[in-house]
């Protein structure tokens, strides 16, 4: 903390500097983790800092705002979500056939479902339905911008086939999947939910 102190009053202000310090990467951890923990709604500053070590004043020094703080910490979740997701999508041969495709889907399905992804998952939809409700806040655009990552990321699975013909079959997924996610998170009945992820073909 004294340490803290001692670049919060003889900084520079620069905002370069302030992205580069380790201290602010640790901390940018630190809150990440705290938000999966206890999501989006009611979030103060004074129990982050207290559950982060460090002391609201720190946060606002480092990350400017509240709102921007949030800003950049929804900003990597989503990140981290769809690059996880394209590792785990990694295009397997003959993925622009429409099987193969479906085999993808179900491993989308399979990862997203997962018990270790319902805290990412439950942050990404809080800040989806905050942003579709244009609450003002760093939420803003988020769904929009959400949802272009993932088409883009259904997309780029298809090689071969044809744009229109590979977002058609993206977005026709990416309902399916939202959709049982959101009953699963509602509901927590796994076995049902998982049952009609894989229906008889």
């Amino acid at each position: 903390m004294g340490a803290e102190r001692s670049a919060h009053e003889g900084g520079d202000g620069d905002g370069e500097s302030k992205r580069a310090s380790p201290r602010r990467a640790e901390l940018l951890d630190a809150c990440y983790a705290y938000v999966l923990q206890h999501g989006l709604t009611g979030l103060s500053l004074r129990p982050l800092a207290a559950a982060t070590g460090t002391s609201p004043r720190v946060l606002l020094y480092l990350f400017g705002s509240k709102d921007e703080l949030l800003r950049e910490l929804l900003g990597r979740a989503r990140h981290d979500q769809v690059a996880l997701a394209a590792a785990v999508l990694a295009p397997a041969p003959g993925a622009g056939d429409g099987d193969a495709f479906e085999v993808l889907t179900d491993r989308l399905w399979e990862w997203l479902s997962a018990p270790a992804q319902r805290p990412m998952v439950r942050l990404t939809y809080e800040a989806f339905l905050f942003s579709l409700g244009h609450r003002p806040g760093p939420w803003a655009g988020f769904a929009a911008e959400s949802a272009r990552e993932w088409l883009e990321l259904l997309v780029r699975v298809q090689p071969g086939v044809a744009r229109e013909r590979a977002e058609v079959r993206a977005t026709r997924a990416l309902a399916l999947v939202r959709g049982l996610l959101l009953d699963l998170l509602a509901c927590e009945e796994p076995e049902r939910v998982a049952a009609a992820a894989r229906p008889e073909r």
